[in-house]
């Protein structure tokens, strides 16, 4: 399973924000990483090299490699409506997306863990692919062994912030993907705009 392992802590101080969740270093060095990242100038950046940045502001929030992310912008980009929300929309109905959003993982890194090891079922059936795609309707529940598991109570007991397009069933341990989000729902400050713009090039 491909996936990004380097600093965390790096990448969340180059775009200021705290994409891989709460970041005490980021909190601490609220500045660019590197030798020189607080006293160094920055030159004005050229258009290319800000829908880069956006492109992989995007890629790290999801947790997406090169391939991957282009292969989900290709999809957006044939499906109707306006590609870059289409492409957040995807991303967003990503089966490990949705069990970081329904609160049965603190990040999208335990819930790609979760779904690997098989502790997530969609309609009834074990699904151990992050980037299954859900449907309206879908079911997404915890299977009854993993229940118990210290890291989905720990996560459960926090009282996760709640999502229009996702209704969940605190008694059950249960969620339905109510459908695709629209974009003004979507909380992630990515600029999609750019995205589509470097495609495009």
């Amino acid at each position: 399973m491909a996936r990004y392992t380097g600093p965390k802590s790096k990448i969340a101080r180059r775009f200021k924000e705290p994409i891989f969740g709460p970041d005490k270093a980021l909190d601490k060095k609220n500045y660019a990483p590197g030798q020189h990242g607080q006293t160094r100038k920055r030159k004005k950046q050229s258009e290319y090299a800000i829908q880069l940045m956006e492109k992989q502001k995007a890629k790290y929030t999801y947790g997406l490699l090169e391939k991957q992310f282009r292969n989900t912008f290709k999809k957006a980009a044939r499906k109707s409506g306006v590609t870059g929300e289409n492409l957040l929309r995807l991303l967003e109905a990503r089966l490990d997306n949705t069990v970081f959003r329904l609160g049965i993982a603190p990040t999208r890194d335990a819930a790609r863990q979760l779904v690997g090891h098989r502790h997530i079922t969609v309609n009834g059936e074990v699904v151990n692919i992050p980037s299954y795609e859900l449907r309206p309707g879908d079911v997404v529940e915890i299977r009854e062994k993993s229940k118990s598991l210290e890291v989905i109570a720990d996560s459960l007991s926090k009282g996760v912030k709640r999502f229009n397009w996702l209704d969940w069933n605190s008694n059950e341990l249960k969620g339905t993907f109510v459908g695709y989000p629209e974009r003004e729902q979507i909380p992630e400050t990515i600029k999609e705009q750019l995205i589509v713009e470097l495609y495009s090039k």
